[in-house]
């Protein structure tokens, strides 16, 4: 599948990006001179194959078209023309291994500050999370971690700590703590409720759970799942595979022990505030590190890796 390039160009860069773009990486190259009001100039439009967007994109930046001009990225839907199947073989690797760099950023940013929206569902993940807790009901975890967003202020950490901009790790991880905080806090300030109701009690949490009691019971195997998890999340962000079983699969290392933590404060249980505590802590510090790692081995070797991956599938029968 191709990638579709959009620019607005200055007269004063018409000349360079036109060069650019004339080459056998491109197809569909569209110039309508001096159509645009804003900025002043041309536009532009040509169709790439995955691979090579990061690489165009990047040498616009150099001629300065992104201080100067517009860049969109936006993908057909289908693209059943001859070119395109000539273009997509004769780039290098495998599209699905290809990482448009910008686009990760860009939802690095988009993550680090999130609406409303962000908060009310890790709040609901949460709370389902403690009602799976006082149920032992396996289901409702699995639920808890579909609705829970948390994964993405983690991966733009990831983003921030690797392309050096610090301000957005800041952010990140300054909003990841403050949005575990105020979910823990309002699911807390529900299990107090329920609790001086008689709708809950301390057996409720410190009962025999076979299908939950994991939660609050961290061990070596803890850290390597949020290992695992956190690659699996970074590798489906880059390469634009998230579904919504990564996005279980991630969730599963923090949600749970989040709700967990909220029963176990209204409750005073403190083996289980410990327990909880330390499973989260030891989950968050697996995710952030595996995916970090993973996403500067692909920012330092993507290209490499393309190649290599082109040349091993090539030998397979």
């Amino acid at each position: 599948m191709l990638v579709h390039l959009r620019l607005t160009v200055p007269e004063a860069l018409a000349d360079d990006v036109t060069r650019l773009l004339s080459s056998r990486s491109t197809t569909n190259l569209v110039i309508l001179p001096g159509v645009s009001r804003e900025p002043r100039g041309d536009l532009i439009e040509c169709d790439t194959a995955r691979e090579y967007v990061s690489e165009i994109v990047d040498a616009l930046e150099d001629l300065g078209l992104a201080d100067r001009g517009g860049i969109v990225i936006s993908r057909p839907a289908s693209t059943p023309f001859r070119r395109a199947g000539e273009l997509e073989d004769a780039a290098p690797g495998e599209a699905d291994d290809a990482v448009i760099w910008d686009e990760v950023l860009e939802t690095a940013e988009d993550s680090s500050t999130p609406g409303i929206s962000y908060h009310v569902f890790l709040v609901m993940a949460t709370a389902l999370a403690a009602v799976a807790v006082i149920t032992d009901s396996s289901v409702l975890v699995v639920g808890a971690m579909v609705v829970s967003p948390d994964f993405a202020p983690i991966a733009a950490l990831c983003t921030g700590v690797v392309f050096a901009k610090f301000r957005l790790a800041w952010r990140s991880a300054a909003l990841l703590v403050a949005s575990f905080v105020f979910a823990i806090t309002v699911v807390t300030a529900l299990g107090l409720i329920g609790r001086a109701t008689g709708l809950i009690g301390a057996a409720d949490v410190t009962g025999n759970r076979p299908q939950t009691g994991f939660i609050w019971q961290p061990n070596h195997w803890s850290f390597i799942v949020a290992l695992i998890a956190g690659t699996v999340g970074v590798l489906a962000m880059t390469t634009d595979k998230t579904t919504a079983m990564v996005g279980v699969f991630i969730s599963v290392t923090t949600v749970p022990a989040a709700g967990n933590l909220a029963l176990a404060l209204a409750t005073w249980q403190r083996a289980e505030i410990t327990g909880c505590a330390t499973q989260l802590g030891i989950n968050l510090a697996g995710l952030l590190l595996a995916g970090t790692v993973t996403l500067a081995i692909q920012r330092l070797l993507s290209r490499h890796l393309q190649r290599g991956a082109r040349r091993l599938l090539s030998r397979l029968p």
